[in-house]
């Protein structure tokens, strides 16, 4: 989330892990309500990480696939979203076809899951975590795939490059998984929905995100090295494109 400034007595954000049935396929349950009543709208931005999500809002179920650009939402009024975190190429089992097709697009989640997907947008209120968790838990067990290694081993790479900012480049990942850069390319295309360049670059950026707003880093050049970038210009260009302005710029408004 690119603004951290949130009134708590105005907005919620819940998480909850999954069971460990479904672990292997699943990061998280999510919540967020807000609470705007006699305010004005606010503009929400999030830079997404490369997964897929299954998202109940506005009394619609929808699958939404890796969102390469910021995720912008105007949230007005008292309303909320429940969503699904699939793990990095852990949803194409259940899809069972390229999840690039689901690049920056959404698809009702009855395609996939049926039409009792439809059942977790039946309440008007928000029922609660406990409530919706479970909810989304059965359907999913009831349409779990069978154990599928490739998937498993991609979304382990995906998770080396989050926890490892010494990753900055296809080759170096493909000497760690033993594949070459074309292989990768094709794998990450069907399996997780976007090339490895890019979620390389989107881990680095959020680093990058998490340094500035914590405070533990300056926009310098010591940052952009820190991040594995051979030039300060080059890390500013790849900020401004995906944050919107310069890393200067930003760390302002987060004052």
């Amino acid at each position: 989330m690119l603004n951290q400034r949130l009134d708590p007595a105005r907005f919620s954000h819940l998480r909850e892990a999954p069971s460990a049935a479904l672990a292997p396929w699943i990061d998280h349950f999510w919540h967020v309500g807000w609470d705007l009543r006699g305010l004005p709208d606010q503009q929400q931005q999030t830079l997404p990480h490369p997964n897929v999500h299954l998202v109940v809002e506005d009394g619609q179920v929808r699958l939404w696939g890796v969102h390469r650009a910021r995720f912008n939402k105007r949230l007005s009024g008292h309303s909320w979203a429940f969503g699904i975190k699939f793990r990095a190429a852990a949803f194409q089992p259940f899809w069972g076809q390229p999840v690039s097709r689901l690049t920056d697009r959404s698809a009702p989640a009855a395609e996939v899951f049926g039409p009792a997907a439809e059942r977790l947008a039946a309440h008007a209120e928000w029922p609660g975590m406990a409530t919706l968790c479970a909810q989304a838990q059965a359907l999913l067990l009831a349409h779990l795939p069978p154990p599928d290694a490739r998937a498993q081993t991609l979304s382990q790479l995906v998770e080396r490059i989050a926890a490892d900012p010494g990753i900055t480049s296809v080759e170096q990942l493909g000497e760690i998984a033993g594949m070459g850069v074309r292989q990768l390319q094709r794998l990450f295309g069907q399996h997780v929905g976007i090339g490895p360049k890019w979620i390389i670059a989107r881990y680095r950026l959020h680093e990058a995100l998490a340094l500035l707003q914590s405070g533990e880093a300056r926009p310098d050049a010591e940052l952009a090295l820190r991040l594995g970038y051979f030039d300060q210009a080059h890390f500013i260009r790849d900020f401004k494109r995906m944050v919107g302005q310069a890393p200067t710029a930003y760390v302002k408004t987060q004052a």
